[in-house]
């Protein structure tokens, strides 16, 4: 029973862990020096890592303070620039792999910190350290001017793989932002969605099922045992007691029983020789003894049936 327990507590397990993320607040991948974040691993049994230009695979307790799930650094320096991730374990399983950067300068460019499904909106945003008189900021991808956007924000429609790259903005007389990578992922097709909303309940009715029947069969196991009749009732089909060689005359015991049945009931003792019935009894001697006696012995309590 333990093991069955064990093993729906991993394939619970296994249903899940495809579901583990990272989420970052306030959910960008650009900050300030001096700024707070948050981070957190959305399920227990789970460290956040991450890597720098002078850590790697550091946890939290190094560079923030956090309850195991959930980390925080209050105040960032441009060296916490790096990816952040969790981790399972020793490394068997990790979470999407996030891109945190910090700025020293004075414009940042506020993007996603999450791939952008394919067919979405995306916006991106050019924010400065102190409000800008003009607030208009230019776009760039790939080094590429896009557009400008007298708002500061930019919007682009229904984004495709094509629209991946290396994004930054400009404000006039502010500066320029760090360049963010933007990815776009692939849309799902109907049967990945399907699974997606579907397996949890699936693999949790899985585990009933299986449980269900262990329960089953051990009940089965139980009742059975308990038919089975205590060792004084036995019934023996055929017994043969047998004298060799030159010894006595053969005695009651040198007796073939057909059919013998010796049953005790409650806290009866067991029956004695004299309540035996036999159905069938050779009486044979062996070697050179004499013959047996034809005259029936005075036991008026054993009855024959047959006596050759």
């Amino acid at each position: 029973m333990k093991e069955t327990c064990l093993l729906c507590l991993m394939f619970l397990f296994c249903c899940k862990s495809n579901q583990i993320g990272l989420t970052v607040s306030p959910s960008r991948s650009q900050f300030f020096r001096g700024e707070s974040v948050n981070l957190t691993c959305e399920d227990e049994g789970w460290t956040l890592r991450r890597n720098t230009s002078g850590e790697t695979r550091s946890q939290c307790e190094e560079w923030g303070s956090g309850d195991g799930l959930s980390c925080n650094i209050s105040s960032l320096l441009t060296w916490d620039s790096g990816v952040y991730w969790c981790e399972f374990g020793g490394g068997g399983a990790s979470s999407m792999v996030v891109n945190i950067s910090v700025s020293g300068g004075s414009v940042i460019l506020q993007s996603p910190v999450l791939p952008v499904m394919e067919g979405h909106d995306l916006t991106l945003s050019c924010q400065s350290k102190t409000p800008p008189s003009n607030p208009s900021a230019a776009f760039y991808k790939d080094g590429s001017f896009i557009r400008t956007e007298p708002t500061g924000h930019m919007t682009l429609q229904h984004v495709s793989r094509s629209d991946e790259g290396l994004y930054k903005c400009h404000i006039r007389d502010h500066g320029e932002s760090p360049s963010s990578w933007i990815s776009v992922s692939e849309k799902p097709s109907t049967i990945s969605a399907l699974l997606h909303i579907w397996l949890p309940a699936v693999c949790v009715g899985s585990v009933v099922l299986l449980m269900s029947l262990v329960l089953i069969l051990w009940k089965c196991l139980q009742k059975k045992s308990k038919e089975e009749p205590p060792p004084d009732d036995i019934t023996y089909s055929h017994v043969n007691i047998r004298s060799s060689g030159s010894g006595p005359p053969p005695s009651r015991d040198d007796i073939t029983y057909s059919h013998v049945n010796i049953r005790s009931s409650g806290s009866r003792p067991p029956p004695s020789r004299d309540d035996i019935t036999y159905s069938h009894v050779n009486i044979r001697s062996a070697g050179s003894r004499p013959p047996p006696s034809r005259d029936p012995p005075s036991d008026p309590s054993v009855i024959y049936s047959s006596v050759r």
